[in-house]
């Protein structure tokens, strides 16, 4: 296994972000599409969605059940916003696959998996989505995502040049069959396993976090406990993806999103405090710190 490389300023500044020109219009800073909420966390996606308007995309659609559609209109009159059939529970319906599989061309870049709880729904829609993405889409699994696939490594390989996956410590047990414990205890060499049977960028959350992809390995000791909180991940799915529409590739897109998300959380706890600090107030500190590096 590969030593890990720190990932720090200098290695974003020799792995630079986009360079937009200044007639670039909205579709040319990127598109993105984020999947997910249900009834019990309709908010989730707003989160998501700021954070990869923060990162510089210029237009992010959210696709959600249809009874928080509107209210999320409503509340983020930034975003489109696509009305998906549910269940009963409050579910984004497997029924759904057609209206996103029409919806995702429109798109550079996926983000699926927030703020959904319905295991076995979010299997069928990822086995219908799966085979179905363009060639060239950039694709985020993120939160209940991650727990189904396993059934789908050898669809996740066969375009893994386009693929991130972002599990914490748990959720990467849960993909590779073990006890969270040996992640904790060995973080990089699990990664280095899910790496490789899934072939695709993967990253593991924690204290210090890690990304792998091929023969690259880097490591981010930062931000803090602050961001052990509820809706950090979808900020950090939001930037990530915000980067991959905007046309890097997985391994640069989750190493500026991992970065820029624990940059924000050691500010935060620094004017703020080490506990206490909100998801929503990671964003906005977000342009600042990429114009620093």
């Amino acid at each position: 296994m590969v030593d890990a490389v720190p990932l720090d300023s200098g290695w974003l500044k020799a792995n630079p972000l986009p360079d937009h020109h200044d007639n670039v219009d909205k579709n040319g800073r990127g598109r993105v599409l984020v999947i997910g909420g249900c009834r019990r966390v309709p908010g989730g996606m707003l989160l998501t969605a700021e954070a990869a308007f923060r990162a510089g995309a210029g237009k992010v659609t959210i696709a959600t059940i249809e009874s928080a559609a509107i209210p999320i209109g409503i509340a983020f009159p930034a975003c489109a916003v696509v009305a998906l059939p549910e269940t009963p529970d409050g579910e984004i319906s497997p029924e759904s696959a057609e209206l996103l599989l029409a919806e995702m061309a429109g798109h550079d870049a996926i983000v699926f998996g927030p703020a959904m709880i319905d295991e076995q729904g979010v299997g069928k829609l990822l086995t219908a989505m799966l085979p179905a993405l363009p060639p060239e889409m950039f694709l985020l699994l993120d939160a209940f995502a991650l727990r189904t696939i396993a059934d789908h490594a050898e669809a996740i390989r066969a375009r893994g040049d386009h693929i991130v996956l972002t599990p914490h410590e748990g959720e990467l047990a849960g993909l590779l069959g073990l006890d969270r414990g040996a992640i904790a205890r060995d973080p990089s060499g699990a990664l280095a396993v899910a790496a490789e049977r899934f072939g695709c960028t993967v990253m593991v959350k924690g204290a210090t976090s890690h990304l792998m992809a091929g023969d690259v390995h880097l490591s981010y000791a930062g931000g803090g406990l602050g961001l052990a909180v509820s809706g950090s991940g979808d900020i950090l799915a939001g930037l990530i993806a915000s980067f991959g529409a905007q046309g890097l590739p997985p391994l640069q897109a989750a190493a500026w999103g991992i970065w820029l998300h624990g940059e924000a959380g050691r500010r935060l706890s620094e004017t703020m405090g080490p506990i206490g600090f909100l998801a929503h107030e990671l964003p906005p500190l977000v342009p600042g710190l990429m114009r620093g590096v």
